[in-house]
C-alpha cells in the first residue's frame, strides 16, 4: 500500500469503551521478506460496541445529524468501528498514520490526519469527494471524526507503491518496472488521474496536494497506477471554512515533502493546481531515471562534504540550455548538438531498462517533465496539456514496442526481487 507521510502529532486510535469488543478475522497472508507489499482480501465482521462514554455519545449524535444530508455512497463510520478495526491484532500498521484493516466486511486502509475543519461542513465535503470516481484514483469510502483526528477510509488496492517499484531497498538492481512501456503506462494513468482531479472531481475540480511516488499504487497486473489520498487535505480541513467554495479550494496552505515542493510553496505561498503539476513533473523524472527527487552526493572539491543533489537540476543539465518550442519538442539545433544531447539522455535514463527504449520519446518525456517543474508557476502547463502529450507519447511508445516485437516476458515482471 502507499506509504503515508508520518505525522508526529497523531496518536494511535483507542477504543472508546471499556467493554471488550468482539472481533472475528481470519488470518491473512503477507509478502514475506519482499520490500513491497502484497495484499489478499479478507472478510472481517466487527461487532460495534453499543455502550459508549459521554464523548462518543456526542460524536454519534453529531454523526446522526450529518447522515441525512449524505448520499448513499459516502459512509460516516462511528468511532467504535474505527477503534475496533485499527486495534484489531490482524490490522497492520502501514505507517504511523495508516492502517490496513477490515470495515463492514470490506478490505480497506484507514488514513489518519489532524482534523482542522468544521464537523458541520464535513457532510458537504464528503459528498463532493465521494461522488468523484476515476480508475486512476483509489476510491474513498467514507470518514470518521474522532477527537482531534479524522480517519479517512479508502479501498485497499493490491499492489506496491511506485517508490518501492522504482527503488527496491533489498535489491537496488531490481525494478518491477523493467520495461519502458510499463513506465509509460504508469505515467499515462497518473496524468489522466490528476487531470480528472483538477478539472472534473466533485463537479468542478480539486487540488491533490500530496503528489509523490510514495502516494501512488501500482497494480500487480497490467502496471496500472492509482493516486492515493484523494480528498485527504480537503476533508481534513486544511482549506479554511471561508474557502469552502470549490473555486477557492484550489488554493490551500499545506506542508509537503522535500523534492516535490514548488518554489512558491517553499517561499511560503499556497498549494495550487500548478504546484500539483510541479510535483507531477518530479514523479515523471523519477519514472524516467529511477532516481530519488533529492539525494546526497560527495562534493568534488578539496573539502569533501556531502551536498544535496536535485533530480530536477541533473535533468536540466542533461537537456542543456537549448531553447524549446511551445509544444514541448526540441528546437532546431545542429546535428552535432542533437547527437550529444541524445547521448546525454541515453546515459541519464534508468540503466535497468538496458537501453531498450525509444530514445526520442524519452527525450520528449524529459521535456514535458521539465516544463512541469518550471520555477515560474505561470510558465507551467495545465494537466490537460500534460495528459494529452503523455497519451501521445504512450501511443508512440506502443508503436515502437510493436515494431521491435518485444517478447511478452520482457514487458512484464513480478514485484519480488530476483
Amino acid at each position: 500500500m502507499c506509504k503515508a507521510r508520518r505525522d508526529a502529532h497523531a496518536s494511535q486510535p483507542r477504543p472508546i469503551s471499556s467493554n471488550k469488543q468482539t472481533v472475528h478475522t481470519p488470518s491473512s497472508t503477507s509478502a514475506g521478506a519482499s520490500p513491497t507489499i502484497f495484499f489478499s482480501v479478507t472478510n472481517t465482521s466487527i461487532a460495534g460496541d453499543r455502550r459508549t462514554n459521554s464523548s462518543s455519545s456526542r460524536s454519534i449524535s453529531s454523526l446522526a445529524s450529518l447522515r441525512p444530508s449524505l448520499s448513499d455512497t459516502p459512509t460516516l463510520y462511528s468511532n467504535a468501528e474505527i477503534s475496533a478495526a485499527t486495534i484489531n491484532p490482524v490490522a497492520k500498521h502501514i505507517s504511523s498514520s495508516s492502517y490496513r484493516c477490515s470495515l463492514r466486511g470490506c478490505d480497506v486502509f484507514v488514513y489518519r490526519r489532524p482534523f482542522r475543519g468544521d464537523p458541520e461542513a464535513l457532510s458537504i465535503r464528503l459528498a463532493d469527494v465521494c461522488k468523484s470516481n476515476h480508475r486512476s484514483l483509489v476510491r474513498i469510502l467514507g470518514a470518521s471524526v474522532c477527537a482531534d483526528n479524522i480517519h479517512l477510509v479508502y479501498d485497499f488496492v493490491p499492489g506496491a507503491s511506485l517508490s518501492s517499484c522504482l527503488r527496491n531497498p533489498l535489491n537496488p538492481t531490481f525494478t518491477a518496472l523493467s520495461s519502458w512501456i510499463s513506465r509509460m503506462q504508469v505515467a499515462a494513468d497518473l496524468a489522466q488521474g490528476l487531470d480528472y482531479i483538477h478539472h472534473h472531481a466533485g463537479g468542478g475540480g480539486f487540488v491533490h496536494n500530496r503528489i509523490k511516488s510514495s502516494a501512488v499504487i501500482v497494480s500487480e497486473s497490467g502496471f496500472n497506477a492509482k493516486i492515493c489520498y484523494f480528498g485527504a487535505a480537503f476533508l481534513a480541513g486544511d482549506i479554511k471554512i471561508k474557502k469552502m467554495m470549490r473555486t477557492d479550494s484550489r488554493s490551500v496552505k499545506i506542508e509537503g515533502t522535500r523534492g516535490y515542493l514548488a518554489p512558491e510553496v517553499i517561499a511560503g505561498g499556497s498549494v495550487t493546481r500548478k504546484s500539483d503539476v510541479f510535483a507531477f513533473g518530479v514523479v515523471l523524472l523519477e519514472l524516467i531515471s529511477g532516481d530519488e527527487p533529492v539525494k546526497y552526493r560527495l562534493s568534488a572539491g578539496k573539502e569533501k562534504r556531502y551536498e544535496w543533489v536535485s533530480l530536477i537540476e541533473t535533468a536540466r543539465e542533461v537537456v542543456g540550455a537549448a531553447a524549446w518550442e511551445e509544444e514541448g519538442s526540441p528546437a532546431m539545433a545542429s546535428v552535432t548538438a542533437v547527437v550529444e544531447r541524445l547521448g546525454r539522455v541515453r546515459r541519464w535514463v534508468d540503466r535497468r531498462l538496458k537501453d531498450s527504449f525509444p530514445l526520442e520519446v524519452a527525450e520528449k518525456m524529459m521535456v514535458v517533465a521539465l516544463r512541469c517543474v518550471e520555477g515560474d508557476a505561470a510558465k507551467r502547463p495545465g494537466m490537460s496539456w500534460v495528459q494529452g502529450k503523455i497519451s501521445q507519447l504512450f501511443l508512440e511508445s506502443k508503436a515502437w514496442s510493436e515494431k521491435i516485437r518485444m517478447p511478452e516476458e520482457i514487458s512484464s515482471a513480478t514485484f519480488g526481487p530476483r
